[in-house]
């Protein structure tokens, strides 16, 4: 099995496998119905994902309207794996449009969406609950209190933030460890080849405060496939963004030339060449990939078979990389080789090294 390797999610005895099956498009409701799957289209790529050994299930109560996660309950109980799979689902997004109540980050709507959620999963808990985004106004430490509270009343095990600032799942962790609350053990957020902005502070803060990066949109869109390419009457291809007006600038169509020759060195896809290396960049715990079909599925799988030579890997890491900008710009090795530390050797410990207080592991 290709997803037979598991590693702890953040700091936490948590283990998930490398790729996580995105559910978005299971069910035909809701915002997500375009490209929505029924049960029965839903079940092979579901069951092809257990095959191949993953446990890492992740949903939301905001998609198809809720309906992902009514499927994901039924063929979790059709397979009868609820013990070995580790069931995610995130809420934050607007359940009843008109009750200022029924979205956001407070107690009332999260609390609300558990119970809700856990209906719909058909299980009385959830391995790993997010929040699904930040909503600007709701205090970090109601947020953590309820999490805490719903972790002892045993309808979460773990809990996770995604789509939030760095600093406020920096404060977050800090006030979980200091007041001995239910901690954070992963961040969810959108990373790829053609977007590497959370580099900046988001993997850093999981690395520093141990908090497992699950990375979704890891084809960026799509874009990263290879199947779209720009003309001018927008994007052309097969594929649900086709005939959208294009917004990658040149720069993303040069490093999709980059990506399309790595992929044929190796002989294998673009796709796989893109899934590839995010799954194998520092902090990242899980890349989370959705499929069309059971096929599609198995072909994300592979792109876990090989390795990336080094010389593709640092051309890939040149196309794709992002100028710091402002203040950024003074936290690279380079100004601080220069301004902070002349002369001297400073750096980071090696790639190797395991602080004894911190004995947890993350890719």
């Amino acid at each position: 099995m290709a997803l037979d390797d598991y590693f702890l999610l953040g700091r936490s005895g948590l283990r998930v496998s490398r790729l996580a099956l995105g559910t978005m498009n299971f069910g035909t409701g809701g915002f997500h119905a375009a490209y929505g799957k029924t049960e029965d289209e839903a079940r092979p790529i579901f069951r092809r994902y257990l095959e191949e050994g993953g446990n890492l299930i992740d949903t939301a109560d905001f998609y198809t309207a809720g309906e992902s996660e009514t499927i994901i309950g039924r063929l979790v109980a059709e397979a009868g794996v609820r013990d070995r799979v580790v069931l995610t689902t995130k809420a934050a997004n607007s359940v009843d449009p008109g009750d200022p109540n029924a979205g956001g980050n407070g107690r009332k709507h999260l609390v609300r969406a558990v119970e809700a959620s856990l209906r719909r999963l058909g299980t009385d808990h959830v391995d790993l609950f997010l929040l699904h985004t930040w909503d600007r106004i709701t205090p970090v430490e109601e947020v953590l209190r309820t999490f805490d509270d719903l972790a002892r009343a045993g309808k979460i095990r773990h809990a996770g933030l995604s789509d939030v600032p760095a600093w406020h799942a920096a404060r977050a962790q800090t006030l979980a460890e200091a007041h001995s609350l239910t901690p954070v053990i992963s961040l969810q957020l959108p990373y790829s080849l053609v977007d590497r902005a959370i580099e900046a502070e988001h993997v850093p803060v999981g690395q520093e405060l141990g908090l497992g990066v699950t990375a979704w949109s890891p084809l960026g869109g799509g874009f990263l496939t290879g199947k779209y390419r720009h003309s001018d009457a927008g994007l052309t291809g097969e594929g649900r963004l086709a005939g959208a007006a294009s917004s990658w600038t040149a720069r993303q169509w040069e490093l999709l030339e980059v990506v399309e020759a790595a992929a044929d060195e190796l002989g294998v896809t673009m796709a796989q060449v893109a899934l590839n290396w995010v799954a194998n960049r520092p902090g990242i715990g899980a890349a989370i990939v959705g499929a069309s079909s059971a096929e599609q599925l198995g072909a994300s799988v592979a792109a876990l078979d090989f390795e990336l030579p080094a010389h593709l890997r640092a051309e890939l890491d040149r196309a794709s990389a992002e100028p710091p900008a402002s203040v950024y710009r003074m936290f690279t090795p380079d100004y601080q080789e220069w301004l902070v530390s002349p002369r001297v050797k400073v750096g980071d410990k090696p790639p190797g090294y395991r602080p004894v207080v911190r004995n947890w592991v993350q890719r």
